[in-house]
């Protein structure tokens, strides 16, 4: 519009935005973590997911990254979770892609479907059900360390309400992502790490991993109620080298700037670095992770860095991984490089012995955190770095 000689232009306020809500960290399914018998071909897959947050409408994600042929969804529904593999029958609901009930992806590729017309709250639990053909690929892009039940059984059943002869098994598969349409004003934290924030030592079905811990306590003040929390823990992953799945260094651009409506990253990552073979050098992870800031920043993303927990007694200890992950925590502490800490060191340690997990948060390999232990490391998390 020209008014008096200058020009204005009348922006109509945003009201609704896409947000992730949910996602899995994609890796190469190793040999003893494919789906049970009878496999994928001519079968139905149904899996369990908690979404981090609510909105009006989704849209879901499917990945065949590390796949070695083409993967054919058949059917792909979605429904509320009754519990177990049981559905509520009502809510079970198709999804499309391009209009399309089916689609083909090549190796390669992800895709995302059509948006689908379904109000959820936050910590809504959803089944998606997949129908696969009979050549599905057998190298199989997924997330192991699932902490959730998964249920498979032969045939293209994806309407069943309840799957009581089905294999189960604590394994996702293909299912990378789903976002939700909400409030603009949201935004995502996205949680880098390894085991310990895919949640090793987590109680199976119960979502009490670190990041769900902080998921709900965000959502329970009004000031942080728009957070969503985005668990991109894999485990055995490393920041450098091909550990379990790809390094952290590689998945940066895929698992923090790929989801949309990230504005804040935690990284909690090294310890498999220091006790692997080669050993990495604290030098090694401060370069690791200055390049991750670097491309964090370039997106406006705040990087918060949470120290590495002490690992004296665990298989892969040594005197010079200990060293090196002081003089790391050090680095983080001190040096000013990233927009907050999380000291998960501190939280975690024995002080009466340092260089140990307290009884309190040890799982019994000295190593990953128990259930409580997760707890505790969620309820220390300063809020107040996500105003």
């Amino acid at each position: 519009m020209v008014c008096g000689g200058r020009r204005f232009r009348y922006e109509v306020p945003v009201k609704n935005a896409w947000i992730g809500s949910w996602v899995s960290a994609q890796q190469l399914t190793e040999p003893h973590n494919l789906p049970p018998e009878p496999g994928l071909p001519h079968a139905t897959l149904r899996q369990i997911i908690q979404l981090a947050l609510g909105g009006e409408r989704l849209r879901f994600s499917f990945s065949n990254e590390f796949g070695n042929a083409p993967l054919t969804l058949v059917r792909a529904h979605v429904a509320l979770s009754a519990g177990g593999s049981a559905i509520a029958p009502h809510s079970d609901t198709r999804l499309t892609f391009a209009g399309q009930p089916s689609i083909t992806l090549p190796p390669g590729a992800t895709v995302t479907s059509d948006e689908l017309a379904l109000e959820v709250k936050a910590f809504t639990n959803l089944a998606i059900t997949l129908a696969f053909d009979g050549t599905p690929p057998s190298d199989v892009t997924g997330h192991p360390g699932s902490r959730t039940t998964s249920y498979l059984q032969p045939g293209a059943d994806v309407s069943a309400p309840d799957m009581p002869r089905a294999q189960a098994t604590d394994h996702w598969y293909f299912a990378s992502e789903v976002d939700v349409l909400t409030d603009a004003r949201a935004r995502a934290i996205v949680t880098l790490g390894d085991s310990i924030t895919d949640g090793r030592g987590s109680t199976t079905n119960q979502n009490d991993r670190w990041p769900n811990l902080l998921s709900r306590r965000l959502l329970a003040r009004p000031e942080t109620a728009l957070i969503s929390v985005l668990n991109q823990g894999a485990g055995g992953n490393r920041v450098l080298e091909q550990g379990l799945g790809v390094p952290a260094l590689a998945r940066f651009d895929r698992d923090v700037l790929g989801p949309p409506g990230v504005r804040w990253v935690i990284i909690l990552e090294g310890i498999n670095d220091l006790g692997g073979s080669p050993p990495a050098s604290a030098a090694d992870l401060i370069a690791a992770f200055r390049e991750m800031i670097a491309k964090a920043r370039a997106r406006e993303i705040a990087v918060i860095g949470g120290t590495i927990l002490p690992f004296e007694g665990a298989e892969y200890f040594t005197a010079a991984g200990e060293a090196a992950r002081q003089a790391f925590n050090h680095w983080l502490r001190s040096s000013g490089e990233l927009d907050g800490v999380i000291d998960f060191d501190q939280l975690a340690r024995d002080p009466r012995a340092p260089g140990r997990l307290s009884a309190a948060v040890d799982g019994g390999d000295h190593l990953h955190p128990c259930a409580e232990g997760y707890r505790i490391l969620a309820n220390g998390i300063d809020l107040g770095l996500f105003q």
